[in-house]
């Protein structure tokens, strides 16, 4: 019998658009593939929720982004239902999501992370938390949302005062200077390193979802040792958060040190699917097209019931 599988997209949080495109992708990808599909936009209205998914389908596909559907929320919800989800379970996904845990946890293992504290949001607005540069972040966002780097020289807050819609802790960071790199894990293997290298600024929001403002190169032009540590810490990264499915690492490379030094920024545990998207680009250069990417993503769904 062909299986039914409901793509949940959209959301509320600040990356609605993205999964919106993710989402789309995904379900266009699946019908192509021969599955039974239904499309979900995802409000905030869980009995709403729970009544699209009556009846159950077989397979859940969350192509949501950010708070909410990527922070164990939905998770948890489709868990109670029984639904096999893709994508990494609840605990996996909420530790992901933020930022300073998962920090521990990598550096429980032995995986490099950038310095860096969690402080109240108006001691930023005071003054330096430490020496500049260094880098401003939410403490549970994505796709780089809310993200900004204080430089020296710069006079300019890093936001002002009613305008940091995140909470009231800030995660401020070592800036780590050289390159942007990011490498996807499936099941239990790394399949490719990207450099991504940004027309101007940093790799934020608009550099991760506007084309033409970032250029990728797969495989990274960096060298041998570096691209297999990258992997093997992704993959070990993405175990010890106790992820499935796809997960997506981000780096910094530090390649003006005299060895180069790698430090890994976050994990990624709902990658995006758009088709600027750096998951779907790994998996061609391996060989796998989209429509196969997302036929395993449905095959290894799973659940925590």
């Amino acid at each position: 019998m062909t299986k039914h599988v409901a793509v949940l997209m959209g959301g509320w949080s600040a990356e609605r658009e993205v999964s919106l495109t993710s989402g789309k992708a995904c379900a266009r990808a699946l019908g192509q593939a021969g599955y039974e599909v239904s499309e979900i936009v995802v409000e905030r209205n869980l009995p709403k929720l729970v009544a699209a998914l009556e009846p159950l389908p077989d397979v859940v596909f969350n192509a949501l982004h950010g708070r909410w559907g990527e922070d164990g929320c939905v998770q948890g919800v489709l868990d109670i239902l029984g639904v096999p989800y893709t994508h990494s379970g609840l605990l996996a996904s909420a530790l992901a999501m933020n930022k300073p845990m998962a920090k521990r946890l990598f550096q429980s293992v032995g995986i490099p992370v950038a310095d860096g504290k969690v402080v109240h949001r108006d001691l930023v607005l005071r003054g330096d938390i430490m020496p500049r540069p260094y880098v401003v972040k939410p403490v549970s966002e994505g796709s780089s949302v809310g993200v900004r780097i204080v430089n020296l020289g710069d006079n300019a807050m890093p936001f002002e005062r009613d305008a940091w819609p995140y909470g009231d802790e800030v995660l401020v960071e070592r800036f780590i200077p050289g390159r942007e790199l990011t490498v996807s894990v499936m099941g239990d293997k790394a399949i490719a390193v990207t450099e991504l290298r940004p027309l101007s600024g940093f790799y934020d929001y608009a550099a991760k979802y506007t084309e033409g403002k970032t250029t990728h190169l797969v495989p990274a032009p960096i060298p041998e040792r570096i691209a297999q540590q990258c992997m093997e810490f992704a993959a070990r990264a993405h175990e010890v958060l106790g992820c499935r499915g796809v997960s997506r690492a981000d780096f910094r490379y530090d390649d003006t040190a005299r060895i180069g030094e790698i430090y890994l920024l976050e994990i990624n545990t709902q990658p995006g699917m758009t088709p600027l998207s750096l998951v779907p680009e790994q998996a061609a250069h391996i060989g796998m097209s989209f429509s196969e990417l997302v036929t395993w993503m449905v095959e290894n769904a799973a659940c925590d019931k």
